[in-house]
């Protein structure tokens, strides 16, 4: 049995009961899918998909995955691709089908575009390696991916045997993706060949065929009669909600007298178009790449004026009707832009600040770093220490206060360790975090009072969230509530809806980025991969959480505002079931399964959450629930939210129902205890923080 017909079974179910009445249907339909699914994953027991993620129950493989979370991937800066040249190498015929072959055998690979492929295996180059050589060496940064042409070679993790490999195979395929250390060590038993591709090389030629098919689609749109008078911005949301289809030679597309539901247009191939005359079929011209038919039917209800049918193999993308009418118009309501001058000015002068509302308890005078000192654990093995709220690569949060005479008051300050963020070349995304902090006002995201630096750290004083990580709250309770995760979902679409007003990506959704405050309200923390984006405008940084990851983010397509939708569908599903619906401890296998797009529910997930889900991660991002034409005000009147007063709710007059999370006690009572950092840390000056 095909597994993914019966995703797409499940899809057309939860798309069709919107009446209350279908729910028991509904339900007795989920189980019978299940039952069917888990019968053919049984018949399937020796393949790769048998993970943890399709199982049902709360078993400890599940309670295992819910601990640990994929390391978190930084975006880093590529050069500009128009001034890199792709090299290319010639290759024999044997070799090139060697290659072709290797990459639509891999599960991160396979989807590359046809446009794409043979600029990449033609981009390869040979390199030989002698017996005992050590390819990769575990712990290493990556950069390259490797095919093996003659030759074997030997895989080992921490000294102990994996498997060996041999000519056909790939490895070391996510460095091509991100910036990644490896994570085992890879030597050769023989003398070996291997076909080499780098980072820079594979991500320029990906990026760049998407930029040139996507400029070119634009272009065949704007000829379309139809479509006249749609802007750039319309026109790029069309293209994000069309899809790609094949048809083999002699294949009827469209047929003379159906009714109209869909427009196309030819990538690649030839098309014939004819009418019936007094009984036969009657040529009326060919069609090749670039031109399109099947317009009228995005906007009347018309039956087919002539039969189109492919005379070869033929690319065409295409889009129903019924998507036209969700992305058009685009734009019902003018958002208000961020002021370009404004970004400028924090960015020459770092002395510009945007009043916040009045902070209670809190003297008119400036925060000043000498002012604020460590709170300091009062019990358990670490009294006397330094409270720290969190640790991550970037450096530590830590619990301070105002000084000795002042009122009372608790602040949550970042200390990001500046060498770090040279090393890693993060220099203007911790600029991007303080901008986008800086320009947020809204109770649903963490505020930021001041920032500061010296020679070793850049600080940022935030607003402290008593409340604790929702992430540690989710691994204690195991899952939460629909009522619990209807309200933390609320506080974070108010959030996003404030951050896209301003034209700012997040793109680093996740439990552990949000907060609660003391009465329970979610907020969301941690800025360092938000971007601005201008509208209709694409950005091509590879970043964010590997579970959490949107499609057109692993296939290199360019991403905007849609990547914070899906990783709201695939934050509902972690809070409900508590852990995300594509989980590996193996990232490959966890970008296979996103790319695939089956989201599999238990059976106690509720049929709204499941609608809401599956709308919010849509595989094309034009599609995706809060990217159509009704924006984020369609996630709002989705049913699952229909108790949710979002008037009482922005104005926090709402009872949280988080509040029974909130353990009381020390201010810090609500936070994993760190042990105080005893490490020295080097001194940085560069002078990329001359804005702090």
């Amino acid at each position: 049995m095909d597994v993914s017909s019966d995703s797409l079974n499940l899809t057309d179910i939860l798309e069709k009961s919107q009446e209350e009445g279908m729910d028991r249907q509904l339900r007795l339909a989920r189980l019978q899918m299940e039952k069917q699914y888990l019968q053919s994953m049984e018949l399937k027991n020796n393949q790769q998909h048998t993970c943890e993620e399709q199982e049902h129950s709360r078993t400890h493989e599940d309670d295992m995955v819910r601990q640990s979370r994929g390391q978190q991937i930084v975006p880093e800066p590529l050069p500009n691709i128009t001034d890199i040249q792709v090299p290319r190498f010639p290759k024999s015929s044997r070799a090139f089908r060697q290659i072709v072959k290797a990459i639509k055998a891999n599960e991160v690979l396979k989807r590359l575009g046809e446009e794409q492929l043979d600029t990449v295996v033609e981009s390869f180059t040979l390199a030989q390696y002698g017996k005992g050589d050590t390819v990769i060496h575990e712990g290493s940064e990556g950069t390259t991916m490797y095919i093996i042409a003659e030759g074997q070679l030997f895989v080992t993790q921490r000294g102990q045997p994996l498997r060996s490999l041999s000519t056909g195979d790939v490895f070391g395929e996510l460095a091509i993706l991100y910036n990644c250390k490896r994570t085992a060590t890879v030597t050769a038993t023989t003398d070996v060949k291997l076909w080499e591709i780098d980072r820079q090389t594979y991500r320029t030629i990906v990026t760049q065929k998407h930029k040139q098919k996507r400029q070119a689609i634009l272009g065949f749109l704007k000829e379309a009669h139809t479509l006249n008078g749609l802007s750039d911005t319309q026109l790029s949301r069309i293209i994000d909600s069309m899809e790609e289809c094949k048809f083999h030679p002699g294949d009827v597309i469209v047929q003379e007298g159906d009714e109209g539901k869909s427009f196309f247009i030819i990538l690649k191939g030839e098309v014939q178009v004819t009418k019936e005359t007094n009984g036969r079929q009657e040529q009326i011209r060919i069609m090749r790449a670039g031109e399109h038919f099947g317009e009228l039917a995005l906007i009347r209800n018309i039956c087919r004026t002539a039969t189109c049918t492919a005379l070869g193999d033929v690319t065409c993308i295409t889009m129903s009707k019924e998507d036209f009418e969700e992305t058009v118009p685009v734009d019902t309501v003018e958002l208000p832009m961020v002021d370009l001058l404004d970004i400028e000015a924090l960015n020459l002068t770092g002395r510009k600040r945007i009043s916040f509302p009045d902070r209670s308890n809190v003297a008119s005078a400036p925060l000043r770093l000498q002012d604020l000192v460590p709170v300091r654990y009062s019990e358990g093995k670490y009294v006397g220490q330094p409270v720290t709220l969190g640790t991550g690569g970037f450096g530590r949060v830590e619990l301070v206060s105002w000084g000795p005479g002042k009122p009372v008051e608790y602040f949550a300050l970042k200390k990001i360790r500046k060498t770090h963020v040279v090393h890693t070349r993060q220099e203007e995304h911790v600029k991007m975090e303080r901008q986008a902090l800086l320009l947020s006002h809204s109770p649903f995201i963490v505020r930021l009072y001041e920032t500061f630096r010296d020679s070793r750290y850049v600080y940022m004083a935030l607003e402290f969230c008593e409340g604790g990580e929702l992430w540690t709250k989710l691994r204690e309770a195991k899952y939460f509530t629909e009522e619990v995760t209807i309200f933390c979902t609320a506080c974070v679409v108010e959030a996003l809806e404030y951050l896209h007003s301003n034209r700012i990506v997040y793109r680093d959704l996740k439990p552990e980025n949000l907060m609660m405050d003391k009465h329970g309200y979610v907020k969301l923390v941690d800025f360092g991969f938000a971007k601005l984006l201008l509208k209709g405008e694409k950005t091509y940084s590879f970043c964010g959480t590997p579970e959490y990851l949107a499609p057109e983010i692993l296939l290199n397509e360019g991403h905007d505002f849609a990547v914070d939708f899906w990783m709201l569908g695939i934050l509902i599903f972690e809070l409900l079931v508590g852990r995300p619906p594509f989980c590996s401890s193996d990232p490959r296998k966890i970008y296979s399964r996103i790319l695939d797009g089956e989201i599999y529910f238990p059976t106690y997930v509720s049929e709204a959450a499941c609608s809401i889900i599956l709308k919010l991660c849509r595989n094309r991002p034009g599609r995706r629930l809060g990217n159509t034409r009704n924006g984020i005000r369609g996630i709002k009147k989705h049913r699952w939210f229909h108790k949710i007063k979002w008037e009482k709710l922005a104005a926090q007059q709402l009872s949280a129902p988080t509040a029974w999370l909130i353990k009381k006690g020390s201010p810090y009572v609500n936070f994993k205890r760190y042990s105080m950092d005893m490490s020295a840390e080097e001194e940085e000056f560069s002078g990329w923080d001359e804005d702090f």
